[in-house]
């Protein structure tokens, strides 16, 4: 049966919702403060790139089943509404969950009897509680689920539709058959559990995969000092059934965009209140922030033994398939490349400069030759897929020194050797 449903916050979350809901065959209004945001889209315009998103709003513009506003009433005939936004992440990786509890107390006044608030966005367990508390303080009719979003940016649309499994949290038995029912259509086991374990299950995912990127990348160092390859030794764990071929292992410069990082924040501020000590999830996170100033440095001790000052950055989303820079950290190390006065020219397939205050510290160059020229090293930082059909050879004479960094081990280290190209990767023997 179509369901009228409501979509609150329109970044990358709330814009996959409406798309994702839309065609799944129910009627779909999207509300977010911003008048520009909400103007773009209405045009079919995302605020981000995501590969499939544009037209899938596009097609539901056409056909009447979607629309988007900046008027909350516009959500009164709503069956159930999603609080999609993006919750923001401050400089220190905590949450700011204000505009979770602005938006309660604007939608409760409004929202008709026995419709349910679906909370999408990240919150630290035991904040849903709050919140359901302060919207049936304003009418006991209305209830709150958790189902905490699980995308991929580049393949987010295609991740919500089917996500093999839906961690749906709830206080009521009423609300969770509601819930149940409108779910039904997304292939994949419903978990069910409550509010608070369904927001713990998300700490817990990103705080594991948090942990997977910091192991990998202190084994890989121990790789280099070895003799071992850090390549064999991965191929050689997902054997093990125990860890399996899906682990999340891969050497690099260390999670950005905010999302892991705050949820081990969460868990750490959370232990320190019950338990009053460090943990795990603290060492991890800053194990994390060491990992720039290492790559960071590295790249600078391959730029001094050539005695050069220019660099050519190759990517600096947070990670490919998005247009985003907000967190990145390839763009923090860049800054922090600036910092040491070497000149920095970046090439990103996506990136949209537009979201940086003022005009970029660095060079933007026109493409990936127009970075490499001239430069004394090139650093890759991105692994964008489009990068392995570049013409290497092509790029090695334009260079000062053709000394190549891939810090993602993204590019086959014989074809860059044989394009001339001095060739360093992450946890491998020099």
């Amino acid at each position: 049966m179509q369901k009228k449903i409501g979509v609150v916050g329109l970044w990358h979350l709330g814009c996959v919702l409406c798309a994702a809901w839309r065609r799944m065959g129910h009627s779909v209004v999207g509300f977010d403060h911003q008048p520009d945001r909400v103007a773009r889209l209405q045009r079919g315009e995302p605020p981000l790139f995501e590969p499939g998103l544009s037209e899938a709003i596009q097609d539901g513009l056409r056909n009447g089943a979607l629309s988007f506003s900046t008027r909350i009433e516009d959500l009164r005939d709503c069956d159930f509404v999603f609080l999609a936004y993006d919750t923001p992440v401050l400089d220190d990786d905590s949450s700011d969950t204000s505009i979770l509890s602005r938006s309660v107390r604007e939608l409760a006044p409004i929202m008709k009897n026995q419709a349910v608030l679906i909370v999408t966005s990240q919150s630290p367990a035991g904040f849903c509680r709050q919140l359901r508390q302060q919207l049936q303080a304003v009418n006991r009719t209305l209830d709150l689920a958790v189902s905490p979003e699980n995308l991929k940016l580049g393949e987010a649309i295609a991740c919500y539709l089917t996500p093999g499994r839906i961690i749906l949290g709830t206080a009521s038995a009423d609300t969770q058959a509601q819930c149940t029912d409108l779910f039904a259509a997304i292939p994949g086991d419903i978990l069910a559990m409550s509010l608070e374990s369904a927001e713990m299950v998300k700490h817990g995912i990103n705080s594991f995969l948090a942990s997977s990127i910091v192991f990998t990348n202190q084994l890989s160092d121990l790789c280099e000092t070895s003799g071992a390859r850090i390549d064999d030794v991965i191929r050689g764990m997902k054997t093990d059934p125990r860890i399996g071929p899906k682990a999340y292992l891969a050497p690099g410069i260390g999670f950005s965009g905010g999302t892991l990082g705050r949820d081990l924040q969460v868990l750490a501020a959370q232990n320190h209140i019950h338990h009053g000590q460090a943990t795990l999830f603290e060492l991890v996170h800053g194990f994390n922030e060491e990992r720039k100033n290492h790559i960071v440095e590295r790249a600078l001790r391959l730029l001094g033994a050539v005695k050069g000052n220019t660099i050519g950055v190759l990517g600096v989303t947070y990670k490919p398939g998005t247009s985003t820079i907000r967190r990145s950290r390839p763009l923090e190390m860049v800054r922090q490349l600036l910092d040491r006065r070497v000149r920095v020219k970046v090439f990103d397939p996506r990136a949209d400069f537009s979201e940086l205050p003022g005009t970029p510290p660095f060079e933007i160059a026109a493409g990936a030759l127009d970075a490499a020229r001239e430069t004394d090293l090139l650093l890759l930082l991105t692994e964008w897929p489009e990068f392995r059909a570049l013409p290497w050879a092509e790029i090695a004479p334009l260079m000062n020194h053709p000394n190549f960094f891939d810090t993602k081990n993204f590019l086959d280290e014989n074809a860059m050797i044989a394009a001339g190209f001095r060739y360093h990767s992450i946890g491998r023997p020099s």
